[in-house]
């Protein structure tokens, strides 16, 4: 079964023409891309194995053209598809061949800062560090800071959940929006959330955070600020051996210690990191941790001193402490840069996702070797290790014959692990395509049958990004029936 064709499993009678012609009733003609070599750059978003192209880009400037584009679309029901600055990595964000694909790029701007309240009002394409960026001068900051924040969208980042290296301390996305403002496929406005501590009726917030699309269109976002910690540092434990280095991630929590961040890289990710950033890692290293402190200097004195007890007692090899925030930054660089990095010494790779309980890091890791071994694929480790979340980066060259086969074999494989391990099967990337089938793996029929339903009580029609997410039933039992007719599993949190 193609991941692909999971996207066009459901076919839209439209007309182009005449969807071509009422979109240019409501949209200036710069603003609707139409040709091919227009449209190309547009097939795809971070998982750039999988490719489709639209049937029309629509780039709207403000909300109102964004509500005449979706009344129009569901009048002529033809499927609409959301994008923002395409840096995520489960296909999230790949057209539909029978649809609009709708990028909110031009929707950037900071809408205002409250430095009182603590809160940023700004509109899906915002990027991520540009939060951060506006909210400086107020002594304030925005928490979930993912790899690609440089780039990453708010938008985006609402839709997947998006977390980030920090983000066991401070939270991922949906603990750091208060409100949210989108369409509905008619056109509607909706709000979910409040700007105050609360808001009446259903408690709908963390519905649509990691909704992907599939509920409503995202128009303007309301998040939290935080304030920046007087001082920050950053503990690097070396281990010689990595299932030292993850057993050492569950005896920090134990202890109960919250680092600000804590992350792990195995021997494959500090190769390719170390020579493309110069970030000080230890290159005989089998893993290493990176453990975060923040807080008033006293605070942070006491807790790296009970983290570096933790880690010597694990059995690091090496422990240092950054010295000033330039070296802190640097440390913190080489594990941004984990995925450019791996870039540089294959033709392809495949980033997965997938969470599991923290006491079972080594035990997976252990895994993720022997999974290599069996797919002859290499495979690099990347961490969010303070909360179970995982980023194997599975090598491989798509022009040798079977290999991309290979590869999302092994990336699935370590996914059902991560379920079996009593996890899930993504933390932050979200499903798209790229884990729609494994959607199976994790819920039962009667689960999936429900997600149907509340999706149909969003999008009647099934509009809004068709094909993601959540698989068809008759695709599970497909799925089911190719395993050996075995049923889903009841889900195990």
């Amino acid at each position: 079964m193609s991941l692909q064709s999971t996207v066009a499993d459901r076919r839209f009678a439209v007309d182009r023409q005449g969807l071509i012609r009422r979109l240019r009733e409501v949209l200036p003609t710069p603003a609707l891309l139409v040709e091919e070599e227009d449209m190309r750059p547009y097939d795809c978003d971070g998982l750039t194995a999988y490719r489709q192209l639209p049937l029309i880009v629509a780039l709207p400037e403000d909300e109102a053209q964004v509500q005449a584009i979706l009344a129009i679309c569901h009048e002529l029901r033809a499927p609409v598809v959301a994008r923002g600055a395409a840096t995520g990595l489960s296909g999230g964000a790949m057209p539909h061949p029978d649809g609009v694909l709708v990028s909110l790029a031009k929707l950037k701007k900071i809408l205002r800062v409250d430095p009182v309240s603590r809160t940023a009002v700004v509109e899906p394409g915002v990027r991520n560090l540009a939060v951060s960026e506006a909210a400086a001068p107020h002594g304030l900051y925005y928490a979930p800071d993912p790899s690609s924040q440089i780039a990453c969208t708010i938008g985006g980042n609402v839709a997947e959940n998006s977390g980030g290296v920090h983000c066991l301390k401070y939270g991922l996305t949906v603990h750091n929006v208060m409100r949210v403002r989108g369409l509905t496929i008619e056109g509607e406005v909706v709000e979910f959330g409040n700007a105050a501590l609360d808001a009446p009726g259903y408690d709908l917030l963390a519905l649509v955070n990691g909704s992907e699309g599939l509920l409503a269109m995202i128009t303007e976002v309301t998040v939290r600020l935080t304030p920046k910690p007087e001082l920050a540092q950053v503990v690097i434990a070396s281990f010689a051996d990595v299932g030292k280095a993850g057993d050492a991630v569950a005896s920090i929590i134990a202890t109960g210690i919250i680092p600000a961040g804590l992350e792990m890289m195995d021997r494959k990710a500090i190769h390719a990191v170390e020579p493309y950033v110069n970030a000080g890692y230890d290159m005989d290293a089998e893993g290493i941790l990176l453990c975060e402190s923040d807080g008033t200097p006293e605070e942070v004195a006491e807790e790296i001193g009970r983290m570096v007890a933790v880690l010597e007692n694990s059995g690091a090899s090496g422990i240092r402490v950054s010295q000033n925030e330039s070296e802190r930054l640097r440390f913190w660089a080489g594990r941004k840069a984990a995925f450019p990095a791996v870039g540089r010494m294959t033709p392809d790779y495949l980033c997965m996702d997938g969470t599991i309980p923290r006491k079972r890091l080594a035990e997976m890791l252990q895994a993720i070797a022997g999974l290599s071994a069996k797919y002859g694929l290499r495979c690099a480790n990347v961490f969010h290790a303070g909360d179970g979340n995982l980023h194997p980066l599975i090598m491989y060259d798509a022009n040798q014959p079977g290999e991309l086969d290979r590869a999302a074999a092994f990336g699935a494989e370590i996914l059902e692990l991560s379920v079996r391990f009593g996890g899930t099967i993504t933390g932050e990337h979200g499903v798209g395509i790229e884990k729609i089938m494994l959607m199976a793996e994790q819920f039962t029929e009667a689960e999936i049958a429900a997600f149907h339903r509340l999706k149909a009580a969003f999008d009647e029609h099934g509009l809004l990004n068709p094909g993601k997410g959540v698989p068809t039933l008759a695709r599970c039992r497909e799925y089911t029936q190719a395993r050996g007719g075995i049923a889903p599993a009841a889900p195990r949190y």
